[in-house]
């Protein structure tokens, strides 16, 4: 491989590590759920959508951008709050399909909810972050990327700290570890459930910002959390760490696959590729990469 080709095999991993840090900012809100109560909430991308539609929204009716940045924040965490405590509270307990169609069901509310209060059309969104190449050691990267991913960073930091060393991040480890057990010594399970939907509708606001000022905000912006699943299997759903590690694997190994595996099949690649590998690791190791083992009954 001589020194041209290394430069673009290096860009192509950056891009393809880079794209998958967007995808980890989604599998995030899903872990933060799934780890404190066992739910997939398949909402998770219709709040991602719903916060870009009202911030965007906001911001054209000449709402000052932070002004708009912390309503759209309070009205996400409203939201959290409300599905936390009207729909799946009462629902502790039951079968894990029940809650997954409980989200399934929630998911579609909410989008029906943003089409009746900000319209169908579709909207840009931005920034003030230009999409443009920088050069970097003869590598080009995108400066948008670059700051997604500082964003990133800076949240997965912050979540960190909170739940390392918080007494509310120290009872969120202490439920997602045994449920049961936290709730014998006296744990608050329902107020410890509301954090983290606060949480999770506050890394939703930051997704949502961030795809749609890289698509635009349509209403297939919520489909991005199929792009999650594959991430979220091959992580682990229990597990922060395994949705960034997650989200890079599959990010990188879809453009280098688009790149140099495309060309001998019919195109394409790209769009499927994260469920290959995600298969993969389903029939080798189910609980992904940084994710609890199910514990084997005799």
């Amino acid at each position: 491989m001589d020194h041209t080709e290394l430069l673009f095999f290096t860009e192509v991993l950056v891009g393809g590590l880079l794209s998958g840090v967007m995808y980890s900012l989604v599998a995030i809100g899903f872990v933060l759920i799934y780890k404190t109560s066992g739910v997939l909430n398949f909402a998770q991308g219709s709040m991602v959508l719903f916060s870009a539609l009202t911030f965007v929204s906001l911001v054209e009716r000449a709402v000052p951008f932070w002004v708009a940045l912390l309503a759209t924040f309070a009205l996400m965490v409203l939201l959290g709050l409300s599905i936390e405590r009207l729909v799946l509270r009462p629902l502790v307990n039951k079968p894990p399909i029940i809650l997954f169609m409980a989200t399934l069901g929630l998911s579609y509310m909410i989008e029906g909810a943003a089409q009746l209060a900000w319209g169908t059309q579709v909207h840009a969104l931005e920034l003030g972050i230009e999409d443009l190449p920088l050069e970097i050691a003869g590598v080009f990267i995108s400066k948008f990327d670059l700051f997604a991913a500082a964003i990133a960073a800076a949240m997965v930091t912050g979540l960190t700290l909170f739940f390392q060393y918080t007494r509310v991040g120290l009872a969120f480890r202490a439920v997602a570890d045994d449920t049961f057990a936290a709730y014998a010594v006296g744990l608050r399970l329902p107020r410890i459930w509301a954090t983290v939907w606060t949480a999770a509708g506050f890394v939703a606001t930051v997704a949502g910002l961030l795809w749609g000022a890289r698509l635009g905000v349509q209403f297939s912006l919520s489909l991005i959390v199929l792009k999650a699943l594959p991430v979220l299997v091959l992580g682990g759903f229990d597990s922060i760490l395994g949705a960034i590690v997650g989200g890079l694997i599959i990010g990188a190994a879809e453009k280098l696959a688009e790149v140099y595996l495309g060309p001998y099949v019919v195109g394409g690649i790209e769009s499927w590729f994260a469920y290959v590998i995600a298969l993969g690791f389903l029939l080798i190791r189910p609980s992904g990469l940084f994710g609890q083992k199910p514990v084997e009954r005799a």
